[in-house]
């Protein structure tokens, strides 16, 4: 699920929330060619690891279909549409004859208003009848009112020739029958909303309330695009980020409440309205999702972190330590402090799910010389003698290694790391082997 997709459900949600109403959940599948199974549960897999609900089942536009041919015939027999019989060449000169003279629109109505004998053996097409002169306003909620001329805007077609309905008259006969009050979309839809209310009127229907979001644009200013990262919301799930944190961030494309930026979910369903959506597109701050994400790494709950860690670990490894569990959770409140994402919460505790003889790294490797070993049989002695092994008690034991052996701290250090991480950055080893313990310590350092 696009990105900006999500955006749109989040907002939908809130609104809904904010005022008590309800979210409905519309697959918009007329069009069969192009419709696939796992695109629409990619979008139910994304809205739910978002935590947007909606309300009802999910309705499935195709299987409306005979409603919209009911529809679309009723707009006949009021004189507001009509059946159009151009075969395809016909329509190919005039598309030629509108380019030519810079026209926009290329259908030149010649049914409109026909009392011709329809040509044997073509099966027509209906079309709505727009209006001919004036402007077509709409009321947006977001962009204001926008106008266009009604010369802009041809007799489009409703009904296709082989008895399936166009989008454009599904999502109006969808909308009003599932008592749709407020449309809030992408602006790449605005333009439809003209054609989409000329139907509203001819069936006399109500018109809902429109609000058009502006479009999210990468840190360029160019469309967001896979050029500039991730674009789907499953690709951020598995980066590790959190959900909670994406709809904070989701929330503040666009849309804004003074000047905060850390607004939870109860916020955000108690200030949402459609007047803070702003009209400019909002641009995709990885920095910004990144500081986000962090904070809400550092308040969740730990227990939590534990289980989405140890699902990181199980999709990606094939063994870890069967004490991992209880170290992770007893090292949490640190790992946690650090962490941008679950993913580096994962290599920050490669200490703690580690099994087997540790393999150092290259720049590991290098602090594992003589001196280096030599250091580290003089570590394991003093751990063995330290009567309770805490943090404190590991830290005194460094510092007193070192001021004996005449070298700074880091000098002990950096072998003992390399020892039991395989890498030259870890959280602290102080905590980190008090939560190990002597005999895991021992076996890795000797």
């Amino acid at each position: 699920m696009h990105i900006g997709t999500a955006r749109t459900g989040l907002f939908n949600w809130l609104f809904a929330k904010h005022h008590h109403g309800k979210m409905r959940f519309r697959i918009e599948d007329t069009d069969r060619a192009r419709h696939s199974d796992d695109a629409v549960e990619a979008i139910i897999n994304g809205l739910k690891w978002l935590g947007l609900d909606w309300d009802g089942d999910i309705v499935s536009q195709y299987a409306c279909k005979d409603r919209h041919v009911e529809i679309a015939h009723e707009l006949v027999k009021r004189g507001q549409a009509y059946y159009c019989y151009c075969t395809p060449e016909e329509l190919d000169k005039m598309r030629d004859t509108a380019k030519e003279e810079g026209r926009i629109t290329f259908y030149d109505r010649r049914w409109r208003d026909s009392t011709a004998t329809p040509p044997a053996g073509i099966k027509p097409v209906i079309r709505i009848k727009a209006p001919l002169t004036g402007e077509r306003i709409v009321h947006d909620e977001v962009q204001g009112e926008v106008k266009v001329a009604a010369e802009q805007l041809d007799d489009f077609i409703i009904l296709r020739s082989d008895g399936v309905p166009t989008y454009m008259l599904a999502v109006v006969v969808d909308d009003h029958d599932m008592g749709v009050t407020h449309v809030i979309r992408g602006d790449d839809h605005l333009n439809n909303t003209f054609r989409q209310n000329i139907i509203y009127e001819a069936m006399g229907w109500t018109i809902p309330v429109y609000a058009h979001l502006p479009l999210i644009l990468g840190p360029d200013g160019a469309k967001l695009s896979k050029r500039h990262g991730a674009t789907g919301v499953e690709e951020y799930r598995d980066m590790g980020y959190l959900p909670e944190a994406m709809r904070n961030y989701l929330l503040r494309l666009c849309w804004s409440h003074g000047d905060d930026e850390i607004i939870t979910t109860e916020q955000a369903i108690e200030w949402f309205d459609l007047a803070g959506i702003g009209k400019s597109p909002a641009r995709f701050d990885f920095d910004k999702l990144n500081f986000i994400n962090a904070h809400y790494m550092k308040i969740a709950d730990n227990a939590r972190l534990v289980d989405l860690t140890l699902d990181l670990l199980r999709k990606t490894r094939q063994e870890i330590s069967p004490n991992t569990e209880s170290y992770l959770l007893a090292a949490m409140d640190e790992l946690k402090s650090r962490a941008k994402t679950l993913l580096t919460l994962v290599d920050d505790a490669r200490i703690y799910w580690m099994t087997g003889t540790v393999t150092p790294d290259e720049k590991a490797a290098a602090h594992l010389d003589d001196a280096g070993k030599l250091l580290l049989g003089k570590i394991a002695n003093a751990l063995k003698s330290a009567p309770h092994l805490t943090a404190e008690s590991v830290e005194s034991v460094c510092k007193a290694l070192a001021e004996s052996e005449g070298v700074k701290l880091g000098k002990v250090m950096m072998p003992l790391r390399a020892a039991l991480t395989g890498t030259t950055s870890s959280p602290s080893l102080f905590h980190a082997i008090a939560i190990l313990g002597i005999e895991e310590t021992l076996r890795r350092i000797k």
